[in-house]
């Protein structure tokens, strides 16, 4: 059983993966579209990558801006969420990720990774944030949906 964090963006979606104890994320892949509104091959693959790796939780990043305020953006990832929700028949919970991007982009530097070539990465790398952070926040519940499996 595992937890998959999603960066959900207009044309891309980063995937992470926790591993089986909840301790730690990695991050897994980009869905790539070509328009925004074309989310039948994104639901697919969450789908299909749910049941790859016993998926039981989706922890989705809301873009909220700096003022706690929703733009556009979060209104239409809180649309990508009930489509997820249907899709997977998973519970699908919030987590806030103002910030994953810029540091995504500060663990590319430390890795020496060239700026041409991080559009392949930093997608998943802020789903992994992402992910990571809200096992930190949330141990004691995910301790007890482990012991309950």
């Amino acid at each position: 059983m595992r937890l998959m964090g999603l960066d959900f963006g207009s044309r891309t979606c980063g995937v992470a993966l926790s591993d089986e104890l909840f301790m730690t994320s990695h991050p897994l892949e980009i869905i790539r579209r070509d328009r925004a509104n074309k989310l039948r091959k994104t639901l697919s693959r969450i789908e299909e990558l749910c049941g790859q790796y016993d998926v039981k939780l989706i922890v989705l990043g809301l873009p909220l801006n700096m003022d706690d305020s929703a733009g556009f953006r979060a209104e239409d990832t809180l649309a990508f969420r009930e489509d997820v929700e249907r899709r997977t028949g998973l519970p699908v919970v919030m987590s806030d990720e103002r910030l994953t991007t810029v540091e995504a982009y500060e663990i590319m530097d430390k890795m020496e990774i060239r700026r041409e070539d991080r559009g392949r990465y930093v997608d998943m790398i802020a789903a992994s944030i992402i992910l990571r952070e809200y096992m930190e926040n949330h141990r004691g519940e995910l301790e007890q949906m482990r012991k309950e499996k």
